[in-house]
């Protein structure tokens, strides 16, 4: 039996799982095995609202393993090591809780290996951003900076007034930088009504970018200047063509000698590959650590090895590069899934991918949603308000109805809603 390994479970990478083990191990055609270092999947676009509280992953997390069980594929936890080309052998890592060993070292056989695990903030070397800085690069991330966050708003829960300002700094204002201003905002606001003496005059939120404008990768300047707008009317401070030279426990400082104090600082400013991925049997990578393919989505120098999502650089004719973006990851690993199938069969895999953008969406908590539609027809359609905010739901929806199939995805964002009306608006423990 063909042996398929999927690593990472991220939106590609269970999205590849989920195609591959119903159509493969349910009929038991292949073993379909996903991998990740976590037990369960949070659609990554939605970790600033785990951040803040907003979402509850104990509600709208998919366990892997009760997935794979419902989809014909199989799911071992663990953390990619390394990868034995010649004998086809992916290499897992230790799992402890603390100094106790749970799991040992592994190696996993595979006849077609895909790799998806995503990819982490690039801090580009600069001083002080690994010691000082907080990510959203996963959920334990998330939950890392929503622990810091409520013991920092814990101060505001006695009967006193106090007249301490939060001060946070968010470096990199693309779309996951901007909709973590807006959604502190958000959560600051809603506090109030648990018994929290605070307001959003009591927080200082400055969002950082490097570029001449906010959202630098959305091609409307519009759509730029819409969220600007709308970001300092609800308070945030917006800083472009401000480059970050170092970050201590304390202060900012720009080039130019320009400094801000901030006490949290979220760096979301670029991403590069995970360290592990040059190390893997020396497969090609680029300058920031991505596995480097075909438009097959296969690896330059092993055909049965494939890469997906964030972790690859992939190639357009043009020249340029399909961006690190959720819809290139979810459609980079249709291609590979299906040029899997192409090669059991004995067949070429002919299945070329072509990025096509549908365009960017960027929801600002209850505030605003501002995007761009179907941006490889002429430019796109710029839409704002309730149709933006449907649109951008929708996504998530339509991931869900990947997820559990048709029927059970209806049902689950049925569950869902209901749970948002019934359940407290933000997740306090």
């Amino acid at each position: 039996m063909h042996r398929i390994v999927i690593v990472g479970g991220g939106a590609g990478g269970i999205g590849t799982a989920t195609r591959l083990g119903r159509k493969l191990g349910r009929k038991g055609s292949a073993h379909v095995t996903l991998v990740d270092r976590v037990e369960s999947h949070v659609w990554k676009p939605l970790l600033h609202e785990v951040a803040t509280g907003a979402l509850d992953t104990g509600i709208d997390a998919v366990s892997y393993r009760g997935h794979a069980a419902a989809n014909g594929y199989h799911f071992q936890q663990g953390r990619l090591a390394g990868l034995d080309r010649a004998n086809r052998r992916v290499v897992l890592a230790p799992i402890y809780d603390g100094a106790t060993e749970l799991l040992p070292a592994r190696d996993l056989e595979y006849d077609y290996l895909v790799i998806a695990i995503g990819s982490v903030a690039n801090d580009f070397g600069i001083p002080g951003v690994k010691r000082h800085c907080l990510f959203l690069d996963d959920t334990e991330q998330a939950m890392g900076i929503r622990k810091i966050l409520l013991n920092r708003f814990l101060r505001y829960a006695s009967h006193e007034q106090r007249q301490e300002r939060i001060k946070v700094a968010i470096v990199g204002a693309g779309a996951t930088g901007t909709e973590m201003a807006a959604e502190m905002h958000h959560a600051v606001d809603q506090l109030r009504g648990y018994g929290y003496k605070i307001d959003t005059s009591l927080l200082d939120v400055t969002l950082i970018e490097a570029d001449e404008r906010i959202l630098p990768k959305v091609g409307r300047d519009k759509i730029s200047d819409s969220v600007a707008r709308e970001l300092e009317r609800i308070g945030v401070q917006v800083l472009t063509n401000t480059r970050v030279v170092e970050v201590t426990d304390r202060n900012i400082t720009f080039q130019g000698g320009y400094v801000v104090a901030a006490d949290i600082v979220i760096w979301s400013a670029g991403i590069r590959g995970p360290d592990v991925l040059r190390e893997l049997g020396g497969l090609e990578t680029n300058r920031i650590n991505q596995l480097v393919v075909r438009p097959t989505a296969q690896t330059t120098r092993d055909d049965r090895v494939f890469a997906i999502g964030d972790c690859c650089a992939c190639p357009q004719d043009d020249g340029s590069w399909v961006p690190p973006r959720g819809q290139a990851a979810r459609q980079l690993g249709h291609v590979a899934a299906d040029n899997i199938m192409s090669m059991m069969r004995g067949e070429a895999p002919d299945n070329v991918y072509v990025y096509k953008d549908l365009g960017s969406l960027v929801n600002l908590s209850r505030f605003h949603t501002v995007g761009n539609l179907f941006s490889f027809l002429g430019g796109g359609v710029m839409v704002e308000g309730r149709i933006a905010r449907f649109t951008y739901l929708s996504l998530y929806r339509r991931h869900l109805i990947e997820l559990y199939g048709p029927v059970r995805g209806v049902l689950m964002i049925l569950l869902k809603s209901l749970h948002r009306v019934i359940r407290p608006h933000l997740k306090l423990h």
